[in-house]
């Protein structure tokens, strides 16, 4: 059997960074490079900061960085020496062209499929680890055949990676499974077998998965997409409490010990963020549309509308409770990252109801313990956030440093982020140094076991799911309240 002693990943972002330094601590007689073009990054990671941040990630890279796992812009060479490549580059979502907003953009894909052939010689094992459309293996497999040489011999895999930021490392030495999918001949089914040897050092055997290359790529889109299907469900069971008087913490409870269902994923919340469950369920959607099954596209793209509308509602909501305007008012966002543990910010929901927020005049002031301010100023300065009008985010958002300096002076305290750290404030504090009547939205239910001391200090609190504060001050009567369009964001009343 072909034996895997040196490895090659090219990204050093979210996936490739964590999934091959586990794989360098659990095998330390393979040797591993991670390569980058992004040198600042490759910096970062042969120093005491990394660039991202997971419980436990530091631990691990200090424990093999400079012995077995190596961190580097020279991506010729380790692709060169190397038995196995894994291809773990970003593949965002199309902004422009034919798919724009749903179907993925492979062109770093491609870009390595075509580095690899040409300086590769001899036996090669090519793997995708980034999440792709189903049959991009087959397009690497193209790129290879019309690039090949007497002296080269490529096969290609798909080793989908389903670590959860915020767990990865945990996931990543205690998977639920690992899925490699590979060619039915025998070629494909012996470099099947050398990866399956990688992770057999750590993995028990009946966790590893073996299919056909389509039926593994499926998978990871199908899984991202059951998971975030999920989400929006009980959000929208969350819409439905709150217009009756029921609790979506004790209708997801109940319908979660039915085993059928299971309690995973049955959380409400502002929506689900981060770089993959939007982007897999709209690659899902477009693949669906390019296949003509018109009725499976319509069905996965509720997933996508359903989170859209959490968010709108949610941002209405602060409005309405602020009787009916924002405008120039300070409002206090804690936590900007898709989910705690993570300084990830991609898709996450902080962003959307900034830019609700700010679209209708509202003063941020936002805090998160893990996520920089250039990158805060990065996210709400993109075109579709800032209304092609970048210098409103320097006027309306401030970045702080200190949860309680957000909160001075605030009208509204705003929980975007499940942060533990929010459980643990001193609200009698907060409170003091608020406008009067005090509001605290937490869309992230952090909160529920501080309800009755919060409302005895004096704050008007407001949740999802949940009707917390019977002697809500209400401003538009409820006999005329807008109705919240899924397609449409609020209406703005101020241009600042």
């Amino acid at each position: 059997m072909f034996q895997i002693k040196r490895i090659c990943c090219i990204g050093a972002g979210y996936v490739g960074g964590p999934t091959c330094s586990v794989i360098a601590q659990m095998c330390p007689e393979v040797t591993v490079t991670v390569v980058d073009v992004n040198e600042s990054r490759i910096k970062a990671w042969n120093s005491d900061t990394l660039p991202i941040y997971e419980p436990g990630l530091k631990e691990v890279v200090e424990s093999c960085r400079g012995r077995n796992l190596f961190f580097s812009t020279d991506i010729d060479s380790a692709i060169r020496e190397a038995d196995l490549v894994f291809i773990s580059v970003n593949t965002p979502t199309k902004t422009y062209g034919m798919g724009k907003g749903r179907a993925a953009d492979l062109k770093f894909i491609e870009a390595c499929a075509r580095r690899i052939v040409e300086v590769s010689d001899g036996y090669k094992i090519v793997t995708e680890k980034s999440t792709v459309p189903v049959r991009a293996a087959e397009s690497i497999r193209r790129i290879f055949d019309a690039n090949t040489k007497p002296s080269l011999n490529l096969q290609v895999l798909s080793n989908p990676e389903f670590l959860a930021e915020g767990t990865a490392v945990k996931d990543l030495k205690e998977p639920d499974r690992v899925l490699i999918g590979g060619d039915e001949t025998a070629e494909g089914q012996r470099a099947i077998r050398a990866l399956c040897a990688v992770y057999e050092h750590w993995v028990p055997k009946a966790r590893i998965i073996t299919t056909n290359t389509w039926s593994s790529e499926l998978s990871k889109l199908a899984a991202n997409a059951f998971l975030a299907q999920r989400i929006s469900s009980i959000n929208s069971i969350s819409a439905l409490c709150e217009a009756t008087g029921a609790d979506v913490e004790e209708v997801a409870k109940a319908i979660g010990m039915d085993q059928r269902i299971g309690s995973k994923f049955l959380k409400a919340s502002v929506g689900f963020g981060g770089s993959c469950f939007q982007k897999d369920v709209l690659n899902l959607v477009y693949l669906c549309e390019a296949l003509n099954l018109p009725e499976v596209a319509s069905y996965w793209q509720q997933v996508i509308d359903m989170n859209e509308y959490q968010r709108r509602r949610f941002a209405c909501r602060i409005i309405d409770c602020l009787f009916n305007t924002v405008t120039g008012k300070k409002i206090a966002l804690l936590g900007f990252s898709f989910k705690k543990d993570t300084g990830d910010t991609r898709e996450s929901s902080s962003i959307y109801i900034s830019k609700y927020l700010m679209d209708e005049g509202a003063k941020l002031f936002i805090y998160d313990p893990k996520v920089l301010k250039e990158q805060i100023i990065h996210d709400l300065s993109q075109p579709n956030i800032s209304e092609d009008n970048p210098g409103r985010v320097s006027e309306l958002v401030t970045v702080t440093s200190d949860p309680y300096e957000a909160c001075q002076s605030a009208h509204a305290l705003v929980i975007c982020t499940e942060w533990d750290m929010f459980k643990e404030l001193d609200y009698e504090k907060i409170y003091k140094k608020m406008l009067k009547p005090a509001f605290i939205f937490d869309g992230r239910r952090v909160l529920d076991h501080l309800h009755a001391d919060l409302q005895n200090i004096g704050f008007q609190i407001e949740t999802i799911g949940k009707k917390v504060t019977a002697t809500r001050i209400p401003y538009t009567p409820a006999a005329v309240c807008p109705r919240i369009s899924a397609s449409e964001p609020p209406t703005k009343k101020a241009k600042v």
